[in-house]
Order: C-alpha cells, then structure tokens, then sequence
C-alpha cells in the first residue's frame, strides 16, 4: 500500500516539473520574439499606410484603378500594342464610316439592358453593302467581355444571299476623348472575311467600363455624353488580271520573206508583211545598211510583235544559202533587245559576205529571210 502511494506521488512530481518546464519555455521564446514582432507590427502598418495613401493619390488623379493589372499612365495606354495584328493609338481625324452620339452613357446602358444589352445602330451603306454598329456598354455582355464595352460591325447579308461571295474589310473601332480632343481607336491591321456564315465582327474588350464612368478621363463629356464610331475600309476584289504561260508546241513556226532590188533599197528599213504563228501575229524587219553600230558594216535584222508584245521570245533567224543550202543562222533567246520592242541584231551578216557571190546570200539582186519560232511567253488579261 505503502509502495503504490509512493509511486502516485513520484508521477504527480514529474509532471509538474515537466508543466513547471514548458511554462519557462514558453516565457523564453516569448521574449525572444518580441522584437520581431514589434517590426512586423510596424512592417504591416507602414503597408497598409503606403497602399491606402496610394490608393488615394489615383483617386485624387482622376484615373481609374484597374483590378488585376499593373498601373500605367494614360498617355502609355493610348498608345498600346495589343498584339502584331491589333493596335491601341489616338487620333485627330473622326470616323470615317459612320458614328453614334449618346446624349448620357449611363441612361443608355440602362436602357439595352431589354435589349440584348446591346445598342444597334440604324443600317448605314459603306462599300455598296449595308452595315450596322452594335455597342455592349454593360459588364460580361457578350459572355466573356468582362468589364469592357465590346464594339462590332454586322454586315446586311440579302446582298451576300443575292450574290454569294466574300467580302474584305478593314475595321477600325473608334471613342472620342474629350479631354485632348482626339479619337481613340483599336484597330485590326488585317482586313477582315465577312460572307453568309460570317457576318459579324468586333472588339470583345474596346475600353473598360470604368472609363465611362468618371469624366475626368474624358470619354464622357458635357452632362455624361459619348461619342462611338467606326471606319470600314472594303478592299474590293480585282476585276482585271493576267496569265503568263510559255508556248512551245509552236504551230506554223517557219515565215519566209523574200526582199527583191536589194541594190536599189534606199530606206532605213523594211518591213515584212503580218504573218501568224503560234496564234500571234509577227513581222520581220531588216536595215539594208544597218543600224546602231552596224551603220554602213552590217545588214541588221530584227523580229517583232505585230501587236507590240514584250514576252520572252526563242526563235531561230536565218539569211538563205541560196546556191547550197549553207545558211547564215542566229539564234535570239531572251526578252526584247531592240529599240523597236524586237529580237534580233544589229550586225546579223556584213556586207563582206552578203557581197560574196560564192556564199549565194544574195541572188539576182534578192535576199532571203527566214524565221523559226520555237517558243514564245504569254500573257493574258483577263
């Protein structure tokens, strides 16, 4: 009896020592810390000091603070960069297209709410099609616009039903800012694909709401009016155009033309008469005393388009052999080289050889040419 007595009395000593312990440790930690404490004390209240006197400086500014984004000046937000295909900027010039006027923001915002929460504009024409300018002035309308007014352009579709087809336009949104007297704009630098199944297009998030609401920024102005318009830039397809394709399967390539009384020719130049081949009419024209450098050497000789093309042009030119077939033959493989749209050369055969009765290049007085069109550019309008 004794012996457990004992023992009861020995666990009641060892947790008091044991509570007697943590107490003083707790003491000691206790004064360890209060120095940090006090600065953290101080820390948070120096803050909460620094964010509500910030928070006053914007509101005495005039400029409305952004939840969730870093502070940037207005001049800076005029002119951001949404993306390489979008930019924020202020401009002088007014709308181009068309533009709405509310004589009070705010009643207007409370008044399409039995809208659609959404302001349609009557059809103006632009381009020869008929559009329309829709405005969301109130929050998350359209789903998704968050805090942002959303502007967008709709396009009438009973011509695009008349006549299907797709219709190109750059759109250019646009908000007067009072307060220095120019338009703020975002704009989509890429033109824009309207057609039946797709005839609307906007800015989800044009400029937040909040900047409607205090006229210091100056998007409403004289009693809470705002002032909203649009520039629609309609890139009208091409109505003419152009193949280039390269003949080569020439029909009817060979012309021979025979020049009589050569020794009696005291023109500059002659002319062959039209001929066709390959579907295109040609000449041929030869200077009996030259021309360019040839002038007083050489008989120069030349092929033309009878309808002055400017293609590239193969083809084979010849003085006729006319005693053994041993023909004089120049080859001209390229875009004109004359000064009359031609291909040819000045110094095709000099007058030494064209001379030489044993080459037999001239005959009784005569001369003959001859052409083979091997290939041949062209180009179509369409």
């Amino acid at each position: 009896m004794y012996t457990e007595e004992k023992k009861k009395d020995k666990n009641y000593g060892s947790i008091f020592a044991y509570c007697v312990l943590c107490f003083v440790l707790i003491v000691e930690v206790a004064r360890f810390a209060k120095p940090y404490y006090g600065n953290l004390q101080n820390l948070m209240e120096t803050e909460a000091l620094v964010v509500e006197e910030g928070f006053v400086d914007v509101m005495n500014s005039g400029k409305l603070p952004c939840p969730f984004k870093t502070s940037r000046s207005a001049s800076a937000r005029s002119h951001e960069k949404l993306s390489g295909l979008i930019r924020r900027e202020d401009r002088a010039r007014p709308p181009s297209s068309y533009c709405v006027k509310f004589q009070n923001f705010a009643t207007m915002a409370k008044l399409v709410k039995d809208n659609g929460d959404k302001y349609e504009s009557r059809p103006f024409s632009v381009g020869g099609y008929n559009w329309t300018l829709l405005i969301y002035p109130n929050e998350n309308k359209p789903v998704g616009s968050g805090g942002y007014v959303s502007m967008y352009v709709r396009i009438d579709n009973s011509s695009l039903i008349a006549n299907p087809h797709d219709v190109y336009a750059e759109i250019t949104f646009l908000t007067y800012k009072s307060t220095i007297d120019r338009y703020h704009f975002l704009q989509e630098t890429d033109a824009q694909r309207f057609h039946l199944f797709k005839q609307q297009y906007g800015q989800l998030n044009f400029l937040e709401i909040g900047y409607y609401k205090d006229p210091g920024h100056g998007f409403i102005f004289d009693g809470g009016q705002s002032v909203f318009g649009v520039d629609i830039l309609v890139a009208n397809p091409f109505e003419k155009w152009e193949v280039f394709s390269y003949e080569e399967n020439i029909r009817d390539p060979l012309f021979n033309w025979k020049l009589t009384k050569f020794s009696t020719c005291n023109l500059d130049s002659y002319t062959s008469g039209s001929f066709s081949s390959g579907g295109r009419d040609w000449v041929l024209k030869v200077y009996p005393n030259g021309v360019g450098h040839a002038t007083g050497n050489s008989l120069s000789l030349f092929l033309l388009s009878a309808s002055n093309e400017k293609g590239y042009v193969k083809a084979k030119l010849r003085v006729i052999d006319q005693i053994r077939s041993n023909h004089l033959e120049k080859q001209v493989d390229g875009w004109p080289n004359a000064t009359e749209n031609g291909w040819g050369f000045e110094k095709f055969i000099s007058f030494a050889d064209l001379k030489d009765s044993t080459k037999g290049f001239l005959a009784d007085d005569a001369i003959k040419f001859e052409v083979e069109i091997l290939s041949f550019s062209k180009t179509d309008t369409l």
